[in-house]
């Protein structure tokens, strides 16, 4: 590998931007849809054009030519990135949860189905009928077998105790941490 020195990269990449910077930022830009990005991308492409000097020779084509081609090209390669990756969040105080988390649905189910546990049978069997399994009062007295008045007392009842259930201490879930 050949040794370069340093004053004639930097005076080699100074020359470029003075010549190429401009056009190269503002298609980039344009590319990228963003400044900044668009500024990462001219900046990768001097740093290419650096380590690769010998393309840069007028014999070989356009150095502008060769330079908007490397600029598309990491563009590609940026966007194609950038779609293989799931999208980058912002993490602000002041954003808003993009949803609430899956686990407390889960513990919210553990705990009320620990607190149902010390209900009745017959409080317990009402419950079940009417909020997990969506049957009107009608529907859930019918296949109780029992009238709909009752239905509508015992779900009163269940769900008071409920309530008290839960406010009690926290229910412990065996093989929970």
């Amino acid at each position: 590998m050949r040794r370069r020195e340093s004053g004639t990269d930097e005076v080699l990449i100074r020359q470029l931007f003075n010549e190429h910077g401009g056009a190269l930022l503002a298609y980039a830009t344009r590319l990228m849809g963003d400044r900044a990005l668009g500024e990462d991308v001219v900046q990768e492409t001097l740093i290419r054009a650096w380590r690769n000097p010998e393309a840069l020779t007028n014999d070989k084509g356009s150095v502008r030519g060769y330079l908007f081609t490397i600029t598309r090209n990491i563009a590609i390669d940026r966007h194609r990135a950038r779609q293989a990756r799931p999208a980058e969040v912002a993490e602000t105080i002041s954003s808003t949860p993009v949803a609430k988390d899956h686990a407390d649905q889960v513990v919210d189910s553990m705990v009320v189905l620990g607190a149902m546990e010390k209900l009745s049978d017959e409080h317990q069997e009402v419950l079940k009928a009417i909020y997990f399994q969506g049957r009107t009062v009608d529907e859930a007295a019918e296949s109780l077998g029992v009238p709909a008045g009752t239905v509508k007392s015992r779900s009163y009842y269940a769900l008071r105790r409920l309530r008290e259930a839960m406010t009690e201490r926290p229910v412990v879930v065996e093989g929970a941490a």
